[in-house]
């Protein structure tokens, strides 16, 4: 087959750390846009990327993209992609779809037009009239902006950051795929210290682990893709036995946090467990300004709190004081902290190096970063190499 266009979705403000990623991962060529990073690859790299990509939430396959102002334009533009190439007389193919600033408006008829004109060219290949869509899961979406059509073919399934470690969920809790981008941001490596005094069910905590023993977040997990015969079994079982080959558990890890809240920190201790860190991440219950990291040069990351109304409000106010308190006796760590409070630089006492608008979810958060000193070693290695 020759090279496919794919897609690597990401969340708003993590295209760069997406494309990064790629990039670490011997990708050169690609095209980062709002909410995605196309780049060129193979059979073999739907597998590879669906294993290795942190923070992106989907790999697609980009079917084509053409003019749509009509419904007859959809139907055709549709029909001529190559369907027949992916879909087998038995797969199951459910069309999903967005719409924006187009003359085609209504999402639910063109959803319908794309799915008439996808079974029209499988019947021009299998010469069948009905397909009974029992067999493997091909999930097809059709974007349209700006009176253009792009349509796509999801090789994931469930959303990249369902890793398969985390059975059940805080109130407020951080995607995986957001976690990992911010232990990313922090250029943290194992070998320094790593903290989160507001851990939650352990996200952070267990997304650093995993960057630091170099494991693949996919491991652990199924894809739609695994079960389509174009691909085949064998690019899987060579796809996940690199990635088993990669991992480098005997790297020692000082990685730890705590949570005033007993009850979160059991849900914690049952993720971390299940994904395999229950010797490497040391949990307590401790509020946050009892918090002590140990060890120096460490990096601790946290996503502290919202509180919407007046009163948790107030409450995070004063959790956000006592964390800016607790890091005045840590000089040599570098702290940072996503959250939507617009005061937290007053609150923490101090203006951040650097900050970076994201998204949890659907609020929006900044960033905050203040650095540390890098340790001695790193700081050596700089300067030699400038």
């Amino acid at each position: 087959m020759a090279q496919l266009q794919l897609i690597a979705t990401a969340p708003m403000g993590l295209e760069a750390v997406v494309a990064r990623e790629l990039k670490e991962l011997g990708y050169e060529e690609m095209t980062v846009e709002n909410g995605r990073v196309t780049f060129a690859g193979d059979l073999k790299d739907i597998a590879r990327c669906n294993l290795w990509l942190r923070t992106t939430d989907r790999i697609l396959i980009k079917m084509g993209e053409f003019p749509a102002r009509t419904f007859d334009e959809l139907f055709e533009g549709t029909k001529a992609l190559p369907w027949e190439n992916w879909i087998p007389q038995n797969g199951e193919f459910p069309v999903e779809g967005r719409s924006h600033k187009s003359q085609l408006s209504s999402v639910p008829a063109s959803q319908g037009i794309v799915k008439k004109a996808i079974v029209e060219k499988l019947k021009q290949t299998y010469h069948n009239e009905w397909f009974p869509e029992n067999g493997p899961r091909y999930v097809i979406e059709v974007i349209l902006l700006n009176d253009v059509a792009l349509l796509t073919l999801d090789t994931t399934g469930a959303g990249l950051h369902k890793r398969g470690y985390r059975r059940l969920v805080t109130e407020a809790p951080l995607k995986e795929t957001m976690a990992a981008a911010l232990v990313q941001l922090s250029r943290w490596t194992p070998e320094r210290p790593f903290y989160d005094p507001f851990c939650g069910s352990g996200t952070l905590l267990i997304e650093a682990a995993m960057i630091g023993w170099n494991i693949a977040p996919g491991l652990r997990r199924s894809f739609n893709s695994e079960h389509w015969p174009v691909i085949g079994p064998q690019i899987w079982e060579e796809a996940r036995e690199e990635a088993f080959d990669a991992v480098k558990d005997d790297i020692p890890l000082q990685i730890a946090g705590s949570d005033i809240d007993p009850a979160v920190i059991e849900i914690a201790q049952a993720a971390v467990k299940s994904a395999g860190f229950a010797k490497d991440i040391k949990l307590d219950v401790l509020p946050v300004h009892k918090a002590r990291p140990e060890g120096d040069y460490g990096v601790l990351i946290t996503n502290p709190p919202y509180g919407e109304r007046l009163s948790e409000s107030e409450e995070v106010e004063k959790m956000i004081r006592q964390f800016g308190r607790s890091a005045l006796e840590l000089p040599t760590w570098s702290f940072f902290a996503i959250s939507p409070t617009k005061q937290f630089e007053h609150y923490f006492g101090r203006k951040a190096d650097k900050r970076r608008k994201l998204f949890n979810g659907r609020i929006e958060c900044q960033f905050y970063q203040f650095f540390g000193p890098l340790p001695p070693r790193r700081r050596n290695e700089e300067s030699a190499s400038e």
